[in-house]
């Protein structure tokens, strides 16, 4: 890529520096969903109702949407090692902040400062990776990093949520922001310093649309999120209805968490030689399992092996679409991925009020049904994407292309070895 970096890739693979992105990723997810499972502990202490509470949530996405492109651009000159650095403290600063806060006005304040992190962190993640990694392991780099996603949404909430109910909500804030100090800490000792230089091209929504595949990523990857989250939002509901043990409910959420793991091991495995088959049949199975999971009711084996292929490919899909739309944006591919994450926000919301409106329409056992028809949808634009925004990695071979002939020297060799 053009955006130069100010030294060469190191020959050694960045264990360290990776299992410190991946604990920033962590920190940011719990972040994020944290105030969800506190609401009722928040609406006590901050005297608002749990609907009001709820906002805490729902702000923190709307700054995300509204900073992420304008403020991306405005900090493109700094370094990405001191960026990072202050990306972790300001998650801290955040959280200390609602913590510590006096009424919900004050609160409210201190989530859209970690939103505005939030956006801004993981428009710099996986670009810094691939400047930090040898070009053909980009991919199993990415997987250990967005691993910290997964542990985020099965340990760090639940572990958070716990934590607030034996502590109380405000304990669990500022353990969180401890936790982010003692990160920073590691983070500017163990990051490399790798910054832009003068000849790297600066970001531009504009010029990264333009490149050949980045609207067909931008579009693929949210649909799937959007349908996560449809049925992820709705899916205490559909286990109700679907006459599943209560327990179920915490049981599936467990799942979906761990076979996320799963999932970015396997894609981590894949997504360097073969991206657009993998995503392809990931993307297929994750509409097979949410269109199978009405045909689950009162059987709970069998509605957590359909979890754990829908769990699984969520964890797989966010790396496969993240290697491409690095790979699409070419020289522009920070300001593409910035797009995609103000895309997958919008996806993430729309996600919601589209499961919602599948419920009120159909009822809980047709949000699954409802949640596949847009996995379907990105399955035909990767389809469609072959040439720029999903082509195939180089251990696929393109379907009736004839393979090389080969010499029969080269046979002789082969046999005597």
């Amino acid at each position: 890529m053009s955006s130069a970096t100010s030294v060469p890739a190191p020959a050694r693979f960045p264990y360290a520096a990776l299992l410190v992105l991946a604990t920033i990723a962590f920190t940011a997810i719990t972040t994020e969903l944290l105030p969800s499972g506190l609401l009722p502990q928040i609406s006590t202490g901050l005297n608002v109702s749990e609907p009001v509470a709820g906002y805490l949530a729902a702000a923190y996405a709307a700054v995300i949407v509204v900073t992420v492109v304008p403020v991306a651009r405005l900090l493109a000159g700094i370094p990405r090692h001191t960026l990072l650095v202050g990306l972790v403290v300001t998650f801290a600063a955040s959280n200390a902040w609602v913590g510590l806060s006096p009424d919900f006005t004050t609160a409210m304040a201190a989530r859209m400062v970690g939103g505005l992190a939030h956006g801004l962190l993981w428009t710099t993640m996986a670009p810094f990776v691939t400047r930090v990694v040898p070009a053909n392991q980009v991919g199993k780099a990415l997987a250990i990093v967005f691993s910290g996603n997964s542990l985020g949404l099965a340990i760090g909430a639940p572990v958070g949520t716990a934590l607030g109910g034996l502590l109380g909500w405000r304990a669990a804030f500022l353990v969180l922001a401890g936790f982010g100090l003692v990160l920073a800490v590691l983070a500017f000792f163990l990051l490399p310093r790798v910054r832009r230089i003068s000849d790297s091209a600066r970001p531009s929504i504009r010029r990264a649309i333009a490149e050949p595949g980045v609207k067909a990523v931008a579009t693929a990857w949210p649909l799937l999120v959007l349908a996560h989250f449809a049925l992820f939002t709705y899916i205490a509901p559909f286990i109700r209805e679907a006459a599943l043990p209560e327990y179920a409910t915490s049981l599936a959420l467990t799942v979906l968490g761990a076979s996320g793991l799963l999932g970015i091991w396997v894609a981590g495995l894949t997504v360097d030689s073969r991206p657009r088959r993998s995503l392809m049949v990931t993307t297929a199975a994750i509409a097979v399992s949410m269109a199978l999971l009405p045909l689950a009711v009162g059987n709970l084996p069998v509605a957590l092996v359909l979890m754990t292929v829908w769990g699984a490919g969520l964890g797989a899909i966010g790396i496969y679409n993240q290697a491409a739309i690095l790979r699409a944006g070419g020289e522009y591919s920070e300001a593409a991925n910035g797009l995609t994450v103000l895309t997958i926000q919008l996806g993430i919301t729309v996600g919601a009020l589209y499961g919602s409106g599948a419920l009120v329409v159909g009822g809980p056992l047709l949000v699954p049904v409802a949640a596949a028809l847009p996995v379907l949808a990105a399955l035909v634009i990767t389809i469609a994407g072959k040439k720029h925004a999903y082509p195939p990695g180089p251990r696929e071979r393109v379907w009736l292309e004839p393979r090389p002939v080969r010499a029969p020297e080269q046979d002789r060799v082969r046999d005597r070895a």
